[in-house]
């Protein structure tokens, strides 16, 4: 499976583009974002520089395939967020951030399911989650998608799985 172009109730989840950095890097330059994952928001250059590799669509030793979509309004098409999921031979970790203005409208729950239900259609699985325990709000967009808390944690987040 590769990522291709989903599309949801409210939103259009296109396949990321290097191009999209420019776009994408005033929404993520938001040092709240990170409270819960640790780091710090990326410089514009930076960001397209990740975008290079995540577009090759697997790691190096292609033990990983790597999808990313930018989450868009159908609407107005303006970019709200993105999803990702890295594909390994045993299970598939989803994330999703959704830029703060754009936060509390269920943004990240419509396209997480969309992604979560695109990768079981295709057997890509189990899915999983690592969530910081005081996130409330992913671990709601992880509930949503049907994966549950374990008592496994990594880097202070708790997985969540099928």
């Amino acid at each position: 499976m590769r990522a291709e172009r989903l599309v949801t109730e409210r939103l259009t989840l296109a396949p990321l583009r290097v191009e999209d950095a420019g776009e994408l890097a005033p929404l993520l330059d938001d040092p709240a974002l990170h409270a819960f994952t640790g780091g710090a928001p990326a410089s514009r250059d930076a960001l397209r520089e990740r975008f290079e590799r995540q577009v090759r669509g697997h790691s190096p030793d292609r033990a990983e395939r790597w999808l990313n979509w930018v989450v868009r309004r159908r609407t107005d098409g303006a970019a709200v967020g993105t999803v990702q999921a890295t594909v390994r031979a045993d299970e598939a970790e989803l994330a999703w951030v959704i830029a703060a203005p754009h936060q509390r409208q269920g943004y990240a729950r419509e396209a997480a399911t969309a992604v979560a239900g695109r990768l079981r259609e295709s057997g890509d699985g189990p899915l999983v989650a690592h969530i910081h325990p005081d996130h409330a709000a992913s671990a709601a967009v992880a509930a949503a998608i049907g994966l549950h808390p374990t008592e496994r944690t990594h880097d202070g987040e708790r997985r969540w799985q099928d």
